[in-house]
């Protein structure tokens, strides 16, 4: 745009956008000199190009001189700050709009703020006006670093939070979360494990918003909340979306100013427990702020770089003058060892241990990220995520024990001095001295703590780790020998990812010496134990060459005469099998390991006779199959029909691989069908009477429970005596066999026949005595065996005599809505089937009040559950009345705008049944509760048509109601469903 005004012409062209309520104030603060016409009004006034300097057309305005602004401005009043502010918004570049583009000196004004870069630039104009030009510039360029000191100034006495600060509140919180009844918190966690440079986890078009990172907090008496870190403060998002898993950025509620603060406000347990331990919380958050800041980098690689020999000189001299310091004392081993790399003694950390325990679930925690967002922050990632692997928060490192060596009463053993002897003779020794050494020190027993205690504590695992990549077979045959037998501990397992062991051993998978394959694939299985050495295998080609080791018939041809180095090719697949079990356990490397083609190898292998190698498989198999594109690759591989055949076998520890492998195929109705046509129902039956192995009798009656779920095999089950097998195993036995067992006879219950003999075999009362216990999943499953139960009368007696019904009320306080609502489902076959119900109900005080108050819940399945109670409880008037002074009424109708087919069912049922009380039916119209109805007709389930029926049916007998049906066409959709 040109600029085409006079030097007076400061607003031209500002168009604001907005619709300015000021039209008839225009008319009667009577401008001087306007022309008024019906649509439109201008000043007389104009400038060089005859445009007049006001000029008003609703909605728009133009003003071109600041003294038409101020006399708009007056007019406004109250709202001149707003009309400002809406015309700066309408202008986005409001400099190029009063001098012009080609004085548009806002960025070079930022950039540069030399004076003289200024005048030259208007000098060299030929415009009359740059002068004026040059003094509006400055002047505004004045106005703006004003209101800049002033933002400043105020954004200043804000509390504005950093990555550093956040990080520290989230590690002090984990060390404060867990299990237990003291614990503030059940988890909080990252929602992703990407950690950028500048110490956030957001992506990097909301780091622009301020935003640091996302957490997932899980409170004892709440459900999982999803907060978001910024700068600002934190405050509660959207949550993760159901279909993609992205997060729902938009904030929901008010800022806090930290997490504490707002857990504080939505867990009052947190609160509570917080209390109790604020003390001691805060003091950790002050040391967290006083401790110094770690070395720099340049630091940390000269501590790398510096000489081997003086640091196990120093180790060695340490380690004479503790031992003789300590001649009187005991010897007390520990495998809580520190590691002895100077620079990345903060690398071991608890969150391997927990992964090792809990079979790699926190790698699936990925950024939640769109495939077009993703391509932003893929180049980074890929740089950082080895970093980010292997780091550990300092939190996490504090956690573990200091390494006590050798407290003892004394003196250290033989051993350990003569194992730091062959170590020095490894390091500074010929060819002939290294293979002696190696052999010498595999003559000890390496399985015990003090040898694998005097290998690291003189540098032994660096030597046996540079040995291999030596060109001498025997050295690195004798290093993988001992790195295999000391890498069953946790610590020297962390010591070898640390000091780089992984790729190299990956790398010996090329051998062409089929034993050095097997014993590197031996020791990768030993080490691979937690995320970070997942991650290391994967990234280093390790998975692909492990699964290539499967494949025996690339070695079909044999030597005529085996060297003394030359393995079975039996034992390199099976070798890689071990390795393969352990990294299956990251959800990457299962993806990794389909894609490389191990599914078809390991069905292959899984046709062999022995034992040793079917155990791996089997495992492997048994964690990768917990993935649905696994579970689709092993039927199609028929692999079902070779695990029910191996359950016969009479190795326990394949029998329980097999079963687990079963119980995680067996979520599919096919696979269940396949286990049932080979024979596999009546090898687990046979099986629940074999208890002396627990973890094989827990997956066991883990596969009983879900090939329950098919109603033929039920059928199959009772014929085998399964269900009596299984009530014997309701006493004395492990809450992990508990909620298997349960789970089976809560899916034997649903038929007639096995409700009754469970009854006939005294299985309800230990049923209803599992009801007092804590474990989830246990309570879940209790509550849906008991209700099963209750359909039958007699079975219902016993509950009832044995106050089952109390027990099932009781849960619906329990903090999880699992819970919650499989106590809700449990009460409705209770109240159905119980001698006078009514007054059961009624005497449980606070019961209804309870129930009615769960219709707060967000969660729709205890919503659709506490419905269908609410249901059979208005069957008796008196309880009626009583939940509808509760407010039943308001409740339901506000459910009414749902689109989940479960809830819309129990919840027209649950209107039609409150209907039958005083004045419900108007009520439920006042409170908008009919047309939402309506809509249900449209629904593709039978039942909610059948319950929207009777709901309507109840609600037309007052006349508004009936009005609001025809509205809503309610009569033509009812002829088209219902008359045939």
């Amino acid at each position: 745009m040109e600029n085409q005004f006079g030097p007076l012409s400061l607003w031209t062209g500002l168009c604001c956008q907005h619709k300015l309520s000021i039209f008839s104030s225009l008319l009667q603060f009577q401008f001087k000199s306007l022309l008024i016409s019906e649509t439109t009004v201008e000043s007389e006034e104009a400038d060089n190009n005859a445009q007049p300097l006001l000029f008003l057309s609703v909605p728009q305005i133009k003003i071109r001189s600041f003294g038409q602004l101020s006399r708009v401005l007056h007019i406004a009043t109250d709202t001149k700050l707003k009309e400002a502010q809406a015309c700066i918004e309408a202008n986005r570049n409001p400099i190029a709009k009063i001098l012009g583009l080609d004085y548009n000196m806002i960025k070079e004004i930022n950039e540069d703020s030399s004076v003289v870069t200024i005048l030259d630039k208007i000098t060299k104009d030929d415009d009359p006006e740059s002068e004026i030009k040059m003094k509006i510039a400055l002047l505004l360029k004045q106005l703006d670093l004003h209101l800049l000191n002033r933002s400043l100034k105020h954004i200043s006495l804000e509390i504005r939070l950093n990555p550093g600060t956040v990080k520290n509140d989230v590690e002090l919180l984990k060390r404060f979360s867990g299990k237990g009844e003291k614990t503030v918190l059940e988890s909080i966690e990252y929602t992703s494990d990407y950690e950028f440079s500048n110490g956030c986890g957001a992506p990097p078009w909301r780091q622009i918003q301020g935003e640091i990172c996302y957490v997932l907090v899980k409170p004892h008496d709440a459900e999982t909340l999803c907060i978001t870190c910024s700068r600002e403060g934190v405050f509660l998002n959207g949550g993760k979306t159901d279909d993609e898993g992205e997060i729902n950025y938009e904030r929901k509620g008010e800022i806090y100013k930290d997490l504490v603060t707002l857990l504080r406000e939505k867990s009052a347990i947190f609160s509570e427990n917080m209390s109790q331990q604020e003390v001691r919380f805060n003091e950790e958050q002050q040391k967290e702020k006083d401790q110094p800041n770690a070395a720099p980098e340049e630091e940390a690689a000269a501590l790398r770089e510096a000489s081997a020999a003086s640091r196990r000189s120093a180790l060695e001299k340490k380690q004479i003058s503790l031992g003789r310091s300590q001649m009187t004392k005991r010897l007390e081993p520990t495998l809580n060892w520190n590691t002895t790399v100077d620079a990345k003694k903060n690398k071991s950390s608890l969150r391997d241990t927990q992964e090792e325990k809990h079979g790699g679930r926190l790698e699936k925690s990925r950024p939640s990220t769109s495939p077009g967002k993703a391509q932003l922050i893929r180049k980074s990632a890929e740089k950082i995520e080895e970093i980010i692997s292997e780091s550990s928060s300092e939190s996490e490192e504090d956690e573990e024990p200091p390494d006590h060596l050798q407290e003892a009463n004394a003196d250290l053993p033989s051993e350990y001095w003569q194992i730091q002897k062959l170590v020095k003779y490894l390091k500074g020794g010929n060819q002939t001295a290294t293979v002696i050494a190696l052999c010498c020190m595999q003559d000890f027993n390496l399985a015990q703590e003090t040898c694998q205690l005097a290998i690291r504590d003189v540098g032994g695992l660096e030597v046996l780790i540079n040995l291999l990549e030596t060109d001498e077979v025997k050295c690195k045959i004798g290093s993988l020998k001992i790195l295999k037998e000391i890498s069953h501990n946790p610590q020297i397992r962390r010591n070898i990812v640390d000091l780089g062991g992984l790729p190299v051993m990956v790398n010996i998978l090329d051998s062409p010496h089929k034993s050095l394959k097997c014993l590197a694939a031996e020791t990768i299985a030993n080490v691979a134990k937690f995320r970070r050495a997942w991650r290391a295998v994967r990234h280093h080609g390790g998975i692909t060459k492990l699964v290539a080791l499967l494949d025996c018939r690339q070695h079909a041809t044999e030597p005529a005469e085996r060297s003394l180095y030359e393995a079975h090719d039996g034992e390199v697949a099976r070798c890689g099998a071990l390795a393969l079990w352990s990294c299956s356990k990251s959800y990457a490397n299962k993806e990794a390991i389909r894609r490389a083609g191990g599914i078809p190898l390991l069905a292959q292998l899984l046709k062999t006779s022995h034992e040793n190698m079917l155990i791996p498989v089997v495992g492997t198999l048994q964690e990768c199959a917990s993935e649905e594109n696994y579970r689709a690759a092993i039927k199609a591989e028929r692999i079902i029909e070779t695990l029910v055949k191996k359950l016969n076998s009479e190795n326990k520890q394949l029998q329980k691989h097999c079963a687990m492998a079963i119980y995680q195929c067996a979520e599919d109705e096919e696979t269940r069908e396949l286990v049932r046509l080979h024979g596999g129902l009546r090898a687990l039956a046979s099986l629940l009477s074999n208890t002396d192995n627990k973890e094989r009798l827990a997956a066991v009656t883990g596969a009983t429970w879900k090939c329950s779920t098919s109603k033929e095999n039920v059928t199959k089950f009772r014929e085998y005596k399964a269900i009596e097998a299984l009530v014997g195993l309701l006493t004395d036995q492990p809450e992990e066999v508990l909620v298997n067992v349960v789970g089976a006879l809560g899916e034997c219950c649903r038929e007639p026949e096995g409700r009754v003999t469970v009854r006939k075999l005294g299985g309800v009362q230990p049923l209803v005595d599992l009801l007092v216990g804590t474990n989830r999943a246990l309570l879940v499953n209790v509550t849906k065996a008991i209700g099963a139960c209750a359909v039958e009368p007699e079975s219902m007696t016993i509950i009832d005599h044995l106050d089952g019904v109390r027990l099932l009320w009781s849960l619906l306080k329990n903090p999880h809505p699992d819970v919650k609502a499989g106590a809700a489902w449990a009460l409705c076959p209770c109240i159905q089937n119980a001698k006078d119900a009514g007054e059961m109900v009624r005497s449980f005080v606070g019961g209804l009040e309870l129930v009615v108050n769960l219709l707060k819940s967000d969660n729709k399945e205890v919503l659709a559950s506490v419905c269908a109670a609410i249901t059979n409880i208005a069957k008796d008037q008196e309880n009626l009345a009583v939940i509808t002074d509760h407010g039943v009424v308001p409740l339901l109708s506000k459910l009414a705008n749902t689109n989940d087919d479960t809830l819309r069912r129990h919840l027209a049922e649950a209107i039609s049944r409150c209907c039958m009380w005083g004045r419900n039916r108007v009520a439920f119209g006042e409170h908008k509760a009919v047309a939402p109805l309506v809509r249900y007709l449209k629904s593709n389930d039978t039942n909610v048509h059948r319950a929207t029926a009777q709901a309507l049916y109840q609600l037309s007998e007052d006349a508004d109601n009936c009005i609001t049906m025809h509205e809503n066409g309610a009569v033509k959709v009812l002829l088209t469903n219902f008359v045939v």
